[in-house]
């Protein structure tokens, strides 16, 4: 045990400490470090994390020697305190008394000093004594050398200890492992290299940082271009100085996630048993339905070897390329793949626990002064800049601070805004200008006929219109954007937009001093619907044919259909007519039926019954007329729907 003590004290003893010289920080949540320095032979490279870094460090640490080889990467073992304490005899609870432990280890020999004699036994029990009238106190009863059971009040006991000497050991030890879990919030991690001669060292990892933040000021100076100014905030809670690194700040969100390399993991093995060590127990066999045939299992696919990777070349991890030094300003800035790094030319100096404003951009920028109105405001627009990113850079999201003229104007938000993008920006209401709006619609006009295979398609459209009404009470000419809302199935008609965004159409609209004007968006809903020819009336057709808005081939088309559905609606109706005199002529051949029944027994009524009979001949006559006249009706009107089929399945326009 004690030449582990050595062995540990030896290593730590011979173990350098690194400096950082580069911190790359993102957006994500993480920061890039590396440290560098020489090894002498021998020594090993110690690096302290906290605990909730070391997954982290874990999953992207690599290390890269001038000379010689890596032999191991050593570090303190993370095992839960529960499992350590699990190996122990000892059970020790939170706020319990000495004689629960004692009461524990029953047959264990203590010995002990009362009242300044010595005292040895073996324990036997150790309980809390008193009650409600008595004051609680804690004894042991100890089987005594002599043989006699002796209790003891504990608060008379002034020293204690275990006679097993691997038992007062094992109690130290446990002790040791309860405080070492309160006071191991740091980690070690060791490079041991191989090799005579080590040489320099260069180690590389990521680890949870704080977000670095970006705060902007745009000026609007009374004479000149207008100028802005990036700070980016960066706080150092590593707890270790950065001297003199070299610092970079990135512009993007990479995916990055935590995995629990750090903590030990232990599978849950099943607990088995052989067949015969369990009690057999009733089986209730299931009734047959159909015999099936199982099918023979066929052997698990070969598991083939993995190649173990070769090691990493140095080239592969060389550091970035440096920026260009075209790009003037406080922090030079490229594209890193999918992302923009600012990397600060002079090495940059945060003591551990502090946080510093470091200058990333001081540039002119591209910028005009607007006044934009949002269907979200009231009556009132807002002051806004129309931002165009002229620097050459990124430029990260973050709170702006305008000022205009050498004074205070407002604040505003920034997104991410790539080079040669443009955002429009708000930073104050602007009570000098009142805008209000009012609305109207009109009915829907069919603008389109279109027939194909009998079926005939209208398209028809309903006309929005919107007027901004916009009134500047100021002696100075504005220039107003107004957003209109980009609404799903309306498409814009006048005027044209400056420019359309996810949701909203921009207008710019000039208002010169003390003045007016109106804007008028109009919007078109274009409804489509479809419908059979076989379906629809003469007078819907006569509706579609004097629209005007139909060419001339789609008019005679229609015309020609109109004349067919004429027709047959002239048919219907004449068959329809016939129906209606076959009927009539039908009740008046019943009224004269029971006319005849009813003479026939009355005497001296012979001549009239024979008047009823002839007119009952003659309307028998003209019903027979009549069902032919109906069927020569029906006749031509099936001759004309074939016609009109024949002519709509040839007809499209």
């Amino acid at each position: 045990m004690w030449r582990g003590w050595v062995v540990f004290l030896a290593s730590a003893a011979l173990a350098a400490e690194l400096p950082v010289t580069t911190v790359v920080l993102y957006k994500h949540g993480v920061g890039y470090f590396e440290r560098e320095g020489a090894l002498q032979p021998g020594e090993s490279a110690r690096l302290e994390f906290h605990r909730e870094e070391m997954n982290d460090v874990l999953k992207s640490l690599t290390v890269q020697t001038e000379q010689g080889a890596v032999a191991a990467v050593r570090y303190d073992a993370a095992e839960p305190l529960e499992k350590r304490l699990g190996r122990f005899r000892i059970r020790l609870g939170r706020e319990e008394p000495l004689s629960r432990l004692l009461d524990q280890l029953k047959g264990e020999r203590l010995v002990m000093t009362v009242g300044g004699n010595r005292v040895t036994g073996v324990i036997v029990g150790a309980r809390i004594a008193g009650g409600k009238e008595q004051p609680e106190r804690q004894q042991l009863t100890l089987l005594g050398d002599t043989g006699a059971i002796v209790a003891y009040d504990l608060a008379t006991v002034s020293e204690l200890r275990f006679a097993d000497a691997g038992l007062q050991k094992e109690l130290e030890e446990y002790l040791a492992t309860v405080a070492g879990s309160r006071s191991q919030d740091k980690r070690n991690l060791y490079i041991d290299t191989a090799g005579r001669n080590p040489g320099r060292v260069r180690l590389r990892y990521m680890i949870p940082t704080p977000v670095w933040k970006s705060s902007y000021r745009l000026i609007f100076p009374a004479d000149g271009k207008p100028w802005l100014e990036g700070w980016a905030i960066v706080d150092n809670t590593t707890g270790e100085d950065w001297r003199g690194v070299r610092l970079s700040l990135v512009s993007g969100r990479p995916i990055s996630f935590i995995s629990r390399l750090y903590e030990p993991k232990y599978a849950k093995r099943p607990v088995a048993e052989l067949p015969e060590e369990r009690a057999a127990a009733p089986v209730v066999h299931e009734g047959a339905v159909a015999e099936m045939v199982q099918a023979r299992r066929k052997g698990a696919p070969a598991v083939r070897a993995m190649k173990a990777a070769p090691g990493f070349a140095a080239e592969a991890m060389a550091a970035p390329p440096p920026a260009p030094s075209t790009i003037t300003g406080a922090a030079a800035g490229r594209e890193a793949g999918e992302l923009f790094e600012y990397r600060f030319e002079r090495p940059v100096t945060i003591p551990a626990g502090q946080s510093a404003m470091l200058p990333f951009l001081q540039e002119t920028v591209a910028a005009r002064k607007l006044v934009i109105y949002s269907p979200e405001d009231d009556v009132h627009p807002r002051y806004a800049a129309e931002l165009t990113n002229t620097t050459g850079k990124t430029l990260d999201g973050g709170p702006v601070t305008v000022f205009d003229g050498g004074v205070y104007a407002g604040e505003a938000l920034l997104e991410t805004l790539k080079e040669g993008d443009k955002r429009l920006i708000s930073y104050g209401v602007d009570l000098g200008t009142r805008i209000t709006t009012r609305f109207r619609s009109d009915r829907a006009v069919v603008r389109e006929v279109h027939l194909r295979r009998g079926v005939l398609e209208t398209r028809s459209a309903v006309r929005e219109r919107k007027t901004y009404s916009i009134k500047n009470v100021e002696a100075k000419p504005k220039t107003v954007i107004v957003e209109h809302p980009a609404r799903a199935g309306y498409e814009l008609v006048s005027p044209e937009a400056a420019e359309k965004t996810a949701t909203a159409y921009r207008f710019q609209a000039q208002v010169g001093p003390r003045d007016s004007t109106e804007l008028t968006v109009i919007e078109e809903r274009v409804l489509r619907s479809t419908t059979a020819v076989t379906n629809l009336t003469p007078d819907v057709l006569l509706s579609y044919v004097e629209n005007t808005r139909l060419s001339e081939t789609a008019r005679r088309h229609l015309r020609t259909i109109l004349d067919l559905k004429r027709q047959i609606a002239e048919a219907d109706a004449e068959i329809q007519r016939i129906e209606r005199a076959i009927q009539e002529t039908a009740q008046d051949e019943d009224r004269i039926r029971k006319n005849i029944q009813s003479l026939s027994r009355v005497s001296g009524q012979q001549e009239q019954v024979q008047k009823y009979a002839a007119e009952l001949a003659r309307l028998e006559t003209r019903i027979a007329g009549l069902r032919d006249q109906a069927a020569a009706a029906r006749q031509r009107k099936a001759e004309l729907e074939k016609e009109l089929n024949q002519a709509l399945e040839g007809m499209e326009f």
